[in-house]
């Protein structure tokens, strides 16, 4: 142990320190702001206080658990679709419906059925259009939903199986997902309601990011340790980034000059400089890293750790684990509920 300025620093047996939090305390926007996670074990959702950093309430989605979550543009809703007691090309049951939340009131208030087993798995919303895109697996598609009246209003097809992450470009132009079985990315027109291309990966891959400039698309590969990344004028890989293992969820910090890497098996996160295009920082977190939020500050990035019912919160800055937060079990999809 080890005493700086009067603070108590205690190691984490991680490999690293919590660093303090004056430096990287939420700034005014962030105040009544809330992190969402998806708790597959507890087939809740739970809401964390980023500045008390304590999860302070988890909403029962119905009995069946949802992966991932979006939270509405004016912070007061959040959208689960219930994706089944599966994973991805597993048997088990599959999920008809997503779930809509009150985030305020910590109560189911609405409800979204897509008319037959489909796995609904990951919401995002639109940028332009305010739309909310929901990939539904098994019918091979991505389904839009209006989020006011919770009608379905269409879907785009992604002629392949297994569609399980999606990202929009921040025109709102293109959308791509990572179709986890075939180990290939489809590249959707939103306007147009059309896949326009379908790049091969490897034979698996899994999740799938945007960088800010809407330039590159990051993807990665299931069968061996390396990141692929995307040219979107192109639709073409054009880089391969080595990881220290098989990397999952990925974020690109707000000034798009890195990427944050989830990397399960080594229980590791990897920070790629895209500049470089090489890791030029590694992070020990809690096991069973999944998926990666950078906070809209760009001073925080939020790895949910599946095994351990943590999130890790990183400090950009400084590289360094911030604090471990507790969470429910499994703890998966995570979205920023932000205050109007």
């Amino acid at each position: 142990m080890q005493y700086v300025n009067g603070i108590l620093l205690v190691g984490l047996g991680l490999g690293v320190m919590l660093s303090s939090s004056g430096a990287n305390s939420p700034d005014t926007t962030t105040r009544n702001s809330h992190l969402l996670v998806a708790n597959k074990g507890d087939a809740a959702l739970g809401i964390i206080d980023p500045i008390s950093r304590e999860q302070v309430a988890e909403v029962q989605e119905g009995g069946v658990t949802g992966h991932e979550v979006a939270a509405s543009p004016d912070g007061r809703r959040a959208y689960v679709p219930i994706y089944g007691n599966s994973g991805v090309g597993k048997p088990g049951t599959n999920g008809r419906n997503m779930v809509v939340i009150d985030i305020k009131q910590r109560k189911l208030v609405g409800e979204v059925d897509f008319g037959h087993g489909v796995r609904p798995h990951c919401p995002v919303f639109g940028p332009k259009d305010g739309m909310l895109y929901v990939t539904t697996e098994l019918d091979k598609s991505v389904t839009i939903i209006d989020p006011h009246t919770l009608k379905i209003v269409g879907s785009i097809p992604t002629d392949q199986p297994e569609s399980h992450m999606l990202t929009i470009s921040h025109d709102g132009r293109r959308g791509y997902t990572a179709n986890v079985g075939p180990g290939t990315v489809s590249v959707l027109d939103i306007e147009g309601k059309k896949t326009i291309a379908v790049i091969p990966i490897s034979k698996e891959t899994q999740r799938i990011s945007i960088s800010p400039d809407d330039k590159l698309v990051f993807t990665s590969d299931q069968t061996k340790p390396q990141l692929a990344v995307i040219d979107t004028v192109t639709n073409k890989v054009t880089h391969w980034v080595p990881l220290p293992a098989p990397g999952y969820g990925t974020a690109a910090t707000k000034d798009g000059k890195y990427l944050i890497v989830a990397v399960p098996k080594a229980n590791k996160v990897a920070v790629v400089d895209l500049g470089a295009m090489k890791v030029v920082h590694e992070i020990d977190v809690p096991s069973a890293p999944q998926e990666v939020l950078v906070r809209p500050d760009d001073q925080v990035a939020y790895v949910s750790c599946d095994s351990s019912h943590k999130v890790a919160a990183i400090s950009i800055p400084d590289w360094k684990v911030q604090s471990l937060i507790n969470a429910g079990r499994g703890t998966d999809g995570m979205a920023w509920a932000a205050a109007e």
